[in-house]
């Protein structure tokens, strides 16, 4: 229950340093997201990346901070607990008019139940559902930028509209020929919406911040004409030698929106006051995507994780069948399950390993954060990282629980009638390689083998080293898509040694079973993926006619030694064949 008075002045202050603690967090995130602009002009790629990365951590810093501030100012571990029911009181009232309120509420959150014993965590002292609105909040000071633009093109200005679209970001720099790119736009407009009569309010809805990731901004709005919305994205690049700008495509629709915006692709930067308001229209461009997601694809990962779960504790609430374990090869070091009703999968590291897996759970954990900070190019899924979730026990079939309670007693805590996890990392569920192959038709293997090898290119482009690259550590998203999911052997590909197998040099080694000739912890012979790869005679035949080049050493030294050159190269979050001719 909450207190019906207010009498502990100390619980006022702390509200008071949690919003400043949430506050100074969100000034650094967004100043670094700001910033962003400045880098693209510059073509500052590394800095870009580093920036990406770096932003992950700020969250975890700003919430230490203000757990060590409220420990050494006012012990607040040790606080009775109507103290903590009026600091929340005081929280939602500081709150009222604030323009992040929703990230405020979850960084709340993460600082009290850091301080507070697990037994407390319930309603009474943390915000289970949201407790003010995210409607409608907008900045009307005269300076502040709205969260987004509409224009009304006449029917002989939408050329004009769409140039003062891009220019009124104000890039400082040229564009090779932006009439030429508007044209080409026009085009594109024209092919995929044809003829169309013009309704009375036909316009272009624009956010206000461009959307920064790799070497790509891009432009993201609407059209709208009468009843009908098209969303629409333009990615402006940068050319390697003056650095002049230039529009590289024009992506319509759902579907090429929610490929920008994959949960396999790195954070965007993105300036924005407020954020839900961005959210809502995004949301609106992608019915489908949950709203957790498009959070997370803004940087602001811990409020997509917060919603995530709450859309999880409803889901359960709605549905009765029940946890199993995940179809597919079981994994060596992580035991994975599911439940059918829910598209995601959930991975618990064991507490032993067969005697070849020569790992930690330590070494585990840093693998899959060196995937949250890295640019995942498309091709690695994004990992959510819960610990202490509470699983209703009758919901776990017989078999899980025994596998739980045998590769994973140490992460188990049974209290009541929940089955509580200590860490557990949930993915996006795909369709295993290895089973996708299985079942395909003549085409769907071909297709897939080509896309599997595109992954794996794709991976090296952004410095990534699969380790394992069995087709059961892959999977096939709902779009087709073939992405690598398995991360505990991952490594930075510039950190490997890339060799080829040596001659042998007498008829004894040539004749050994055994490997005879030296190898070093990091050395890799990629002419001898080829055994574990390509048993399946129609799978060596596709994939040697597209990508026997990864069989070959020279290939990945080129590769590592460009990267270690400096060189950034470019991964687009669509299809090539897509992009307009030339720069």
């Amino acid at each position: 229950m909450f207190p019906t008075q207010l009498t502990d002045a100390r619980a006022f202050e702390i509200a008071q340093a949690l919003l400043g603690g949430f506050d100074r967090h969100y000034r650094l995130f967004r100043a670094t997201s700001a910033e962003a602009k400045g880098r693209f002009e510059r073509g500052d790629w590394q800095g870009q990346q580093r920036a990406q990365a770096l932003r992950i951590e700020f969250y975890d810093a700003r919430v230490a901070e203000a757990i060590a501030l409220l420990e050494g100012r006012f012990n607040a571990a040790a606080l009775p607990m109507d103290v903590w029911q009026q600091v929340k009181l005081h929280y939602i009232g500081l709150l009222t008019n604030h323009r992040q309120p929703e990230l405020a509420e979850t960084f709340f959150n993460s600082v009290c139940t850091r301080i507070l014993h697990h037994a407390y965590f319930h309603n009474a002292f943390i915000f289970v559902r949201p407790a003010i609105s995210t409607e409608y909040i907008e900045n009307d000071e005269p300076a502040a930028l709205p969260t987004y633009r509409a224009y009304y093109p006449a029917p002989d200005t939408l050329r004009e509209t769409l140039q003062r679209v891009v220019t009124n970001f104000q890039l400082n720099g040229e564009f090779v020929d932006l009439g030429r790119d508007v044209d080409r736009v026009l085009a594109a407009v024209s092919e995929r919406l044809g003829e169309f009569p013009r309704r009375a309010n036909f316009q272009l809805q624009v956010l206000s911040s461009l959307f920064y990731r790799n070497k790509g901004a891009y432009v993201v709005g609407k059209i709208i004409n009468g009843f009908t919305e098209t969303p629409f994205a333009l990615p402006i690049l940068r050319t390697e030698g003056d650095g002049r700008f230039f529009i590289d495509t024009a992506l319509f629709g759902e579907d090429d929106l929610l490929a920008l915006f994959s949960f396999a692709r790195a954070y965007f930067l993105v300036d924005m006051e407020v954020p839900s308001a961005y959210v809502q229209f995004l949301r609106s461009m992608m019915p489908r995507k949950p709203r957790s997601e498009i959070y997370s694809a803004l940087g602001l990962q811990k409020q997509g994780k917060n919603l995530f779960y709450r859309d999880f504790l409803y889901h359960l609430r709605h549905s009765s069948d029940r946890f199993r374990i995940a179809p597919g090869i079981k994994g060596m070091v992580m035991l994975v399950f599911d439940l059918p009703s829910w598209p995601f999968v959930f991975k618990v590291i064991k507490d032993f390993y067969p005697p070849q897996k020569e790992t930690t759970r330590e070494l585990i954990k840093a693998k899959y954060l060196l995937v949250k900070a890295h640019d995942r190019v498309g091709r690695m899924a994004d990992t959510l990282e819960y610990t202490r979730v509470a699983f209703p026990r009758h919901r776990f079939e017989d078999e899980l629980l025994a596998e739980l309670r045998h590769f994973c007693p140490s992460l188990l805590e049974e209290s009541g009638d929940d089955l509580v996890i200590k860490h557990v990392y949930i993915e996006r569920r795909m369709v295993p390689l290895n089973i996708y192959l299985a079942e395909a038709t003549p085409e769907q293997l071909e297709r897939v083998v080509v896309e599997y090898g595109n992954a794996i290119k794709d991976l090296v482009a952004a410095n990534i080293f699969p380790g394992d690259m069995l087709w059961k550590n892959f999977g096939v998203t709902r779009h087709g898509k073939v992405v690598f999911y398995d991360y505990d052997e991952i490594e930075y590909l510039t950190d490997c040694n890339f060799r080829r197998v040596p001659e042998p040099r007498n008829e004894e080694e040539e004749m050994s079973g055994e490997v005879w000739y030296a190898v070093a912890p990091r050395d890799v012979f990629p002419e001898t993926f080829a055994p574990f790869l390509l048993g399946n005679p129609r799978v060596r035949e596709a994939f040697m006619r597209h990508h026997a080049d990864l069989l070959d050493a020279a290939f990945w030294q080129g590769h590592k030694a460009r990267i270690l050159a400096g060189h950034v190269h470019d991964v687009f979050p669509y299809d090539p064949a897509r992009r307009f001719a030339g720069a």
